[in-house]
């Protein structure tokens, strides 16, 4: 929906049966541009049209107008996945990941095509957010390392507890995969997707000296405590 449109739907939804004239009077909107994106709200399954004179407009419950659009386009997901062309397999270079949405989405997707290890260096916070597609993987019997700030609650995994990290993900799928970059949750974060080989071991080894810096440290304090 467009923010225009978006209004005149939250109009509905908390007014009930409306005209047109009501829903402009009720949203500051000028009458014409209220019919024209009534028209559209009908068009896309958003709204019902009740006929009468005037007509009326009510609003389709957020459940069903989510679940209509849902089972749309997972047919068009069949569709496509049985009728596009093969997809040419990618090079092992380096793909950039622009906006918190798109890094967020593929962290979930690297999260679910993990076969059998997963490492990942990241906030507390963050882990929270992806805290259940974390725990299908283990759940999948998928051994799962996490280098954090704080203790996550997610049982079967091995954490290492360091001080308070900044904004930076690093993760690595099967030895196979690496992402790193911005999980500030803004439309400016970057991140940086590859499975070039250099590239993922240089990762693998810069992680393994953070374990074994948070190991070392832990031990000194254990000593100190005693």
């Amino acid at each position: 929906m467009t923010r225009q449109e978006a209004s005149l739907y939250i109009c509905l939804y908390q007014g009930g049966e409306l005209t047109g004239y009501e829903v402009a009077k009720q949203t500051g909107i000028s009458r014409s541009n209220v019919y024209g994106g009534l028209s559209e709200l009908v068009d896309i399954g958003a709204a019902h049209r009740i006929e009468g004179s005037p007509s009326r407009y009510v609003a389709v419950a957020v459940e069903e107008f989510c679940g209509n659009k849902i089972r749309a386009l997972m047919k068009e997901k069949e569709w496509l996945a049985k009728n596009m062309p093969a997809m040419e397999e990618l090079s092992e270079g380096y793909i950039t990941i622009d906006g918190a949405m798109n890094i967020r989405n593929k962290i979930i997707n690297m999260l679910k095509g993990a076969e059998q290890r997963i490492y990942l260096s990241a906030p507390e916070s963050f882990i929270r957010e992806i805290k259940y597609e974390l725990e299908a993987a283990v759940a999948r019997r998928i051994k799962l390392v996490l280098v954090t700030d704080q203790d996550t609650g997610i049982e079967n995994a091995i954490q290492y507890l360091t001080d308070k990290k900044e904004e930076q993900i690093r993760l690595i799928i099967d030895s196979v995969y690496v992402l790193t970059g911005d999980i500030g949750g803004k439309k400016t974060d970057t991140c940086l997707y590859s499975g070039q080989k250099n590239f993922v071991n240089v990762f693998k080894e810069a992680l393994r000296n953070e374990i074994k810096l948070i190991e070392l440290t832990r031990g000194e304090k254990e000593d100190e405590q005693q």
